[in-house]
C-alpha cells in the first residue's frame, strides 16, 4: 500500500508542475490588462503604467514566471488582484464551501446512483432496468447548469420551497445550509449519478455471471448475502476509480454551480478572478484546487490497493 501512495505522489509531482505552468502561461494570452481594472476607465496611460510596474507585469516572461516559483518554494502564491488578500487565504476561506456542496453530492451520487445500479443489474432486460437507463441517460444528456435552472424556476419561484441562491455554513444553520445546497448538489450529482448508475450496473452484471457467485448461489446463501458480500464487494473495485472522476467532475463543475446559484465557494472566485483578470489568485487557485484533486486521486489509488490485493502484489 505505501509503495502504491509513493508512486502516486511522485507521479503527481511533474502534474502539479504542468498544470502551474499552463495556468501561468494561459493568463497571459487572455485578453485583458489587469491594471485597466485595478486603474478604471478613467486611468491615464502613465497611471496604467506605474500598476503594471508595481504589480510587476512589466517584466519578461520568464522573469515573471521564476519570481512566481520563486514565491511558491516559499509557500507564497502572491496576492489578489481584486480581494487584496493573499491567494492562500482567500482559497482557504472559499475552498471548505466548495468541497461541503461537492461532498454533498457525491453522497446524494453514490446514494442514488449505485442503488438504481444494482436494481438494474439484478432486473436485468425488465422494465426497471429500462427505466433506471434512460433516467441515467437523461442525466448524463442534460447540462447540470441547464438543470439548475429548471430547479430554480420549479422549486425556488413556483413552489417557493428552496431559496434562488445565496449560501448558510452547516456551522450557523444546519437546516439553512441543507436549504441552500440542496438543489447545487442535485444539479451537480445528475452528471455524476447517471455514469455511476451505468457503470454500476455493467460491473454488476459483468460479477454476477463469474464461477464463484453461481457457487455461492449453489451452497443455498441467501440471495442478498450473495449480492452484497460477493458480487458488490468485487464491483467495488472499477466502481471506486470511477468515484474518484465523478470527485473531480464535481469540483469542476462547481465552478458553473457556484455562479449560478451565487455560492460563495471556489467556483465563483475563479470566475471572478478570470473575468477581472486577478493573475495571482487564478494561478495560486487553481494550483490549489489542483493539488485538492491530486490529493483525491492519491486516496483512491490507496483505496484501489486495499480493495485489490492484486495491486498491492504487483506494487511490492
Amino acid at each position: 500500500m505505501w509503495g502504491v501512495a509513493l508512486r502516486s505522489i511522485l507521479g503527481a509531482i511533474p502534474v502539479l508542475f504542468i498544470v502551474s505552468l499552463i495556468t501561468f502561461g494561459m493568463m497571459r494570452l487572455i485578453p485583458g490588462d489587469p491594471s485597466a481594472v485595478i486603474g478604471g476607465l478613467s486611468a491615464t496611460a502613465e497611471q496604467l503604467a506605474q500598476i503594471r510596474s508595481e504589480l510587476g507585469l512589466d517584466e519578461p516572461f520568464l522573469v515573471q514566471l521564476f519570481k512566481w516559483y520563486g514565491g511558491l518554494l516559499q509557500g507564497n502564491l502572491g496576492k489578489s488582484i481584486l480581494l487584496g488578500q493573499d491567494v492562500v487565504e482567500a482559497t482557504f476561506v472559499r475552498l471548505p464551501v466548495t468541497i461541503a456542496l461537492s461532498l454533498y453530492a457525491l453522497v446524494i451520487t453514490i446514494i442514488l446512483g449505485m442503488t438504481s445500479g444494482i436494481i438494474a443489474a439484478l432486473r436485468q432486460n425488465t422494465l426497471i432496468d429500462q427505466i433506471a437507463m434512460m433516467v441515467a441517460m437523461l442525466g448524463i444528456s442534460v447540462p447540470n447548469f441547464f438543470l439548475g435552472l429548471l430547479m430554480i424556476i420549479l422549486f425556488a419561484v413556483h413552489l417557493g420551497w428552496l431559496p434562488t441562491g445565496g449560501y448558510i455554513p452547516f456551522s450557523e444553520d444546519p437546516v439553512g445550509w441543507l436549504r441552500t445546497s440542496t438543489m447545487p448538489a442535485l444539479s451537480l450529482a445528475l452528471l455524476q449519478m447517471g455514469l455511476l448508475a451505468r457503470i454500476t450496473r455493467s460491473t454488476m452484471l459483468e460479477v454476477l455471471r463469474q464461477d464463484y457467485i453461481r457457487t455461492a448461489r449453489a451452497k443455498g446463501l441467501p440471495g442478498r448475502l450473495v449480492v452484497v458480500k460477493h458480487a458488490l464487494t468485487n464491483a467495488l473495485i472499477p466502481i471506486t476509480t470511477v468515484i474518484g472522476i465523478i470527485i473531480s467532475l464535481s469540483i469542476s463543475g462547481a465552478v458553473v454551480t457556484e455562479s449560478l446559484f451565487s455560492i460563495p465557494g471556489m467556483g465563483q472566485l475563479l470566475t471572478q478572478a478570470v473575468l477581472n483578470r486577478d493573475y495571482p489568485m487564478v494561478q495560486g487557485g487553481l494550483l490549489l484546487t489542483t493539488t485538492f484533486l491530486v490529493l483525491v486521486n492519491i486516496l483512491v489509488d490507496i483505496a484501489y490497493a486495499l480493495l485489490d490485493p492484486r495491486v498491492r502484489y504487483e506494487q511490492s
